[in-house]
Parts: structure tokens; C-alpha cells; sequence
């Protein structure tokens, strides 16, 4: 995190802990903190759009660094009383509910225990590049997967798909639309006579033959070597890549999982406004679903936070009606 501060940890049950400090916890956070819930933001600190300079196609805020849009949130959280701590979860698991059956979760962390009656998770996904020489390392500048992220920045450049699965040729007509100059490398993908057809009248270039790596100067990527010798000049490659949610620690919750079609990745499974299966425990943003951009996933981050909250609001008045009717009895 640029914003080194770290809240204490504390020591009564709250009301919600946030695994996860990016758009989607964040703006969880923020719904649980101005309807006056105690909620803990855990954050790692490893956002997975660290490598870009900019946040685009978020209205108002288009263009403004992930590690500034990160630092105002956080900020807003902390206006409205909510805590942040930075640290790695390294257990997650349910506790012994209350005397009246209120959910209690303990979340474990590389400095302490956050003990919390609620349970938003966004913690997020990796993105698993092609095994290429020369590729990884450009990845966030040269190397891009999201044309609506990325798109505009690279409009009119060589631009290379590296094909992944099914799903890259839908990318390459994506990334289409903002370069003329095109090449689809099939990398031993599968691609039928038909899809050919239509990439030779959008002039999209195939190539076949495998890639050795991928070259770069000192100004970044220049080509991609194949196997042939020949040296395919590009600017920018495109891919398609893996997205994995990051489960580490969280085992214990026992949240449902499931491997999405063609191999993109691998998800927490979650419903409306991101309900799970796990009583208690929510799941918001890229960790459910990994098509999501910034502004999609603290938009998901704010519903999963209000219906926690609905939930809590109803479970405290069956608390406090529970509480009354001991009351009279005695």
C-alpha cells in the first residue's frame, strides 16, 4: 500500500471484516461504514492493476493512477470510522455463533486476529500470462489483456493476439476495432476454416508457426521471434489471460469454487449481490467475476456491502425483539 498507515487491530467482535483493499473491498467498506457498521479492511497490498499508470473507463475518474484511486478510498473509508490494516490472511474460518445464532467468523492474519459477525471477501485475482521468454515482464506496458482498459492507449499500434483458448478470437475482434495492423498467433489453438474467413475480411493476419519470445528494447517490445527465425515486428501483444481468485488462507470458509469455460480461471461461485453458500459470507469483484473493471467491481463491492448490511439489520431486531420478550417473561 503507498498509504503506509495501518489501523490497529481490534480487539471487540465487529460487525464486518473486508478481505481485500481493492475497489471492491474498498467500496464494500465504505457502504458498511456509512450505515455505522465497525467494519476491518484487510489489505495485502498487492492490487492486481499495480503495473498500470491508469484507471480508464471510470466515469468521472478516468486516467487517475491505481495507486491514487486506491489512496482515496481508503481515505474515504477511514472518514466514516472504518479501520484498515495491512497484512495477509493466513486463516479464515466460522466460530461459535452467538447465544442468540449470530454468525461469528475469526480471520486469522500474519499479525493478529479480527474477529467479525460478517464476512465480505474480494480479495481479487492473479492473472496467469503464457509461459513465453521475454513476455512477463512487459506485462501492464507492452503486454495488455483488457481492450476497454487498455484499448484506447494502444489504438493504432502493431498489435499481436497471442491466442490462449476460445475466447481470443472474440479478442481479436475486439482489438480490431482499434488498429488496422493485426496478428493472431494461433500458438497451437485451434482455429477453423470459418473463423479464418473472417479474420482475412477484417485483414487480420494469422500466424501459425510457434513463438520462441518475445523481443524488447530499451523502449519496449519490438517483435516476436518464432520458430522459423522470422521476427514478426509488434508493438503491443494482447492476451487472454488466466484468472485465478486468490484463495490462499481462506480454506477454511469452505466458499464453493468453480473453473470457468475455456480456461479463463477459476472463481469463488456467488449469487445475488454476492451471496454464497456460506452463511454470512459474502464475495465481491474480480475474485467472482473476472471480467469485471474497476468501476463494475466497487459497484459490486457497494451491493454486497448493503445487503450485509440488510442482514445484520434484520438479525439485530430479532436480537433486540428475542431480548424484549426475555424481558417481559421475567
Amino acid at each position: 500500500m503507498s498509504d503506509t498507515r495501518a489501523d490497529a487491530l481490534p480487539e471487540d467482535t465487529v460487525d464486518a471484516v473486508v478481505i481485500g483493499g481493492g475497489a471492491a473491498g474498498l467500496s464494500g467498506a465504505l457502504t458498511l461504514a456509512r450505515s455505522r457498521r465497525s467494519v476491518v479492511v484487510i489489505d495485502g497490498g498487492t492490487p492486481r492493476n499495480a503495473p498500470a499508470e491508469e484507471v480508464h473507463g471510470l466515469l468521472g475518474l478516468d486516467g487517475t493512477p491505481p495507486a491514487e484511486l486506491l489512496r482515496r478510498g481508503r481515505e474515504e473509508v477511514r472518514r466514516y470510522g472504518g479501520r484498515l490494516v495491512a497484512g495477509v490472511v493466513t486463516a479464515a474460518e466460522p466460530a461459535a455463533p452467538s447465544a442468540d445464532g449470530d454468525p461469528r467468523f475469526t480471520i486469522t492474519l500474519d499479525g493478529g486476529i479480527v474477529r467479525a459477525r460478517r464476512v465480505l471477501v474480494a480479495v481479487g485475482v492473479r492473472d496467469v500470462l503464457p509461459d513465453i521468454p521475454g513476455l512477463a515482464p512487459h506485462w501492464g506496458g507492452g503486454v495488455v489483456h483488457c481492450p476497454y482498459c487498455h484499448g484506447w492507449e494502444v489504438r493504432d499500434e502493431p498489435v499481436g493476439i497471442l491466442a490462449a483458448g476460445p475466447a481470443s478470437v472474440h479478442h481479436a475482434l475486439l482489438f480490431r476495432q482499434l488498429t488496422e495492423d493485426l496478428v493472431y498467433f494461433t500458438r497451437d489453438t485451434d482455429l477453423d476454416r470459418d473463423t479464418r474467413a473472417r479474420f482475412a475480411a477484417r485483414d487480420i493476419r494469422v500466424v501459425d508457426t510457434p513463438i520462441v519470445e518475445v523481443r524488447a528494447d530499451e523502449d519496449g517490445i519490438t517483435g516476436v521471434l518464432l520458430a522459423d527465425g522470422q521476427v514478426v515486428s509488434r508493438r503491443v501483444l494482447a492476451v487472454a489471460t488466466a484468472t485465478r481468485a486468490r484463495a490462499e488462507g481462506l480454506g477454511g470458509l469452505a466458499l464453493p469454487m468453480e473453473d470457468l469455460p475455456g480456461g479463463m480461471g477459476r472463481r469463488f461461485r456467488s449469487g445475488m449481490a454476492g451471496t454464497t453458500e456460506v452463511p454470512g459470507v459474502w464475495v465481491a469483484g474480480n475474485a467472482t467475476d473476472v471480467t469485471a473493471q474497476v468501476g463494475a467491481a466497487a459497484a459490486a463491492g457497494a451491493l454486497a456491502g448493503a445487503h450485509l448490511n440488510a442482514h445484520l439489520a434484520v438479525a439485530d431486531t430479532d436480537a433486540a425483539r428475542s431480548a424484549a420478550a426475555a424481558d417481559t417473561r421475567s
